[in-house]
């Protein structure tokens, strides 16, 4: 997002700097676009899924759907306590996500599950340098929060690597 001029209306009291408020927010911003993007992509999957497993994977995909969901809202009111601004429409999601949409017809079950868990493996990545860039901003809070959003995408990890051991009987 570069250099954010914050209109004086949000710019929210803070004893962080400008440059620590910019640090942060310029960390957390692209997570937040990811986390739409990896949102819809896991509905996406949660809707056009087929198979022997459907019943649990469909499940499985709304109910992380549902944790990637929770965590936007944590991550841009994180940014706006500290008086930096956040996504404001589709576009700026599209600029700055890095996560690939997903416009394929079909997606066989086996292959969503591995998107997904490369996803989330790297939001982890992208989490972990974003608790970095918050710790070295002196904000503690966002770093904490990030903490929590990093362990449920690990836990989401987990469930779908688990799941990937299994991958031959994902018809």
């Amino acid at each position: 997002m570069g250099k954010q001029k914050v209109p004086a209306q949000l710019a929210t009291v803070t004893d962080l700097n400008s440059e620590e408020v910019q640090a942060v927010s310029n960390a957390v911003n692209p997570l937040i676009a990811d986390a739409f993007a990896l949102y819809t992509k896991t509905k996406n999957f949660h809707w056009h899924l087929s198979g022997s497993h459907f019943r649990d994977y469909h499940k499985l995909f709304d109910q992380q759907a549902g944790t990637i969901l929770a965590s936007i809202d944590v991550m841009a009111e994180r940014v706006r306590r500290i008086g930096g601004t956040t996504i404001r429409s589709i576009s700026m999601i599209s600029e700055l996500q890095t996560i690939k949409d997903d416009n394929d017809d079909f997606v066989p079950p086996g292959e969503m599950v591995k998107r997904l868990m490369d996803d989330n493996t790297h939001i982890a990545q992208m989490i972990r340098a974003a608790i970095e860039a918050a710790e070295h901003s002196r904000d503690n809070a966002t770093a904490n929060a990030l903490e929590e959003i990093l362990d449920e995408t690990e836990r989401r990890k987990w469930f779908l690597f688990e799941v990937m051991q299994g991958k031959d009987n994902t018809v």
